[in-house]
């Protein structure tokens, strides 16, 4: 097999990775050791072989091409599997190493599995996790994400899912607010109150309220003059400052209601809830990191069994 990456094209990846990581070739060479010109000249050569601008250069900062990026995210997740292989055969496959790159929606990160990492870290320190918090969806191979958790599962076939729980939903308002506008005895009753409203970030349509009377699961469409996009959070944040009714998940406001913040209504009603499922991509070779993490997760809140993608 003829050779087509010398040493030190390899090593001009590895410093066009860097550069972009941390955008700047000054950091990049600070970490390597070396100087900036010598980045600067090593990503020139890449370009000349590449035929293709990787930056747009100015005097303050350096800033990926569309190329570029592409280019990017196919050396770091290759580059990626080079140091698992080398972990694999050097007999260090017991040790869980490298960067975790996870992709969390807001209210699950924040309430959930931030938590939780610091005692992951503690298992695991020679594992770096970065978190990304967002309700969009990524691309895995586009933005080189190792996991993500979802409150729903996905059309892709090729995602390996895991269910992770169903979060109970309740409806809550401060005991100020119930004071002022009467609690609600019935779902007819809601429309007698403010309703704060959420929107999905996939279409900024209002996510209808969830209940369950005699049996039957009811989708119910509310009024209101508050509407929160992007971060159901705002909601909860309106709700425990009186603005009126909301249905979250009751991890987020358990300890206001332990401690009489908030108030739960409708509860004849409640016994809905949402899945959060943890997805993957298939491989071959899943690399420890995520394997322990999938492992470790599943054991603080999962089921711990897989569910297929429909």
């Amino acid at each position: 097999m003829a050779r087509q990456f010398d040493d030190v094209l390899l090593g001009s990846i590895e410093l066009f990775c860097s550069a972009a990581e941390l955008g700047s070739f000054t950091a990049a060479a600070t970490m390597a050791g070396i100087t900036p010109a010598a980045v600067s000249r090593s990503i020139l050569r890449l370009e000349a072989r590449l035929g293709v601008r990787l930056f747009v250069r100015t005097t303050r900062s350096i800033k990926l091409t569309e190329p570029g990026r592409a280019y990017f995210e196919q050396c770091r997740q290759a580059l990626n599997q080079l140091a698992d292989a080398e972990r694999a055969v050097t007999g260090q496959q017991s040790v869980p190493a490298g960067m975790l790159r996870i992709s969390l929606p807001t209210p699950y990160g924040h309430y959930r599995v931030l938590p939780l990492l610091p005692e992951f870290g503690a298992r695991y320190p020679e594992v770096q996790i970065e978190v990304h918090l967002s309700n969009r969806n990524i691309d895995f191979a586009e933005e080189g994400y190792d996991l993500a958790i979802r409150a729903r599962t996905p059309s892709d076939s090729s995602m390996i899912v895991r269910k992770l729980e169903d979060a109970a939903l309740v409806v809550v308002a401060t005991p100020a607010y119930l004071q002022q506008a009467g609690i609600p005895e019935s779902l007819e009753a809601l429309r007698d109150h403010t309703c704060i409203q959420f929107l999905l970030p996939s279409n900024g349509r209002q996510i209808p309220w969830l209940f369950r009377k005699n049996g039957k699961d009811l989708e119910v469409t509310t009024e209101g003059g508050y509407r929160c996009a992007e971060d159901v959070l705002g909601g909860v944040t309106l709700a425990r400052s009186g603005a009126g009714l909301f249905q979250t998940y009751r991890f987020i406001v358990e300890d206001d209601l332990r401690h009489g913040k908030l108030v739960e209504v409708l509860q004849p009603f409640a016994g809905r809830s949402r899945p959060f499922s943890l997805l993957y991509p298939h491989a071959r070779l899943v690399p420890l990191r995520v394997r322990t993490f999938v492992d470790f997760l599943l054991d603080a809140l999962g089921n711990g069994h897989s569910v297929p993608a429909t």
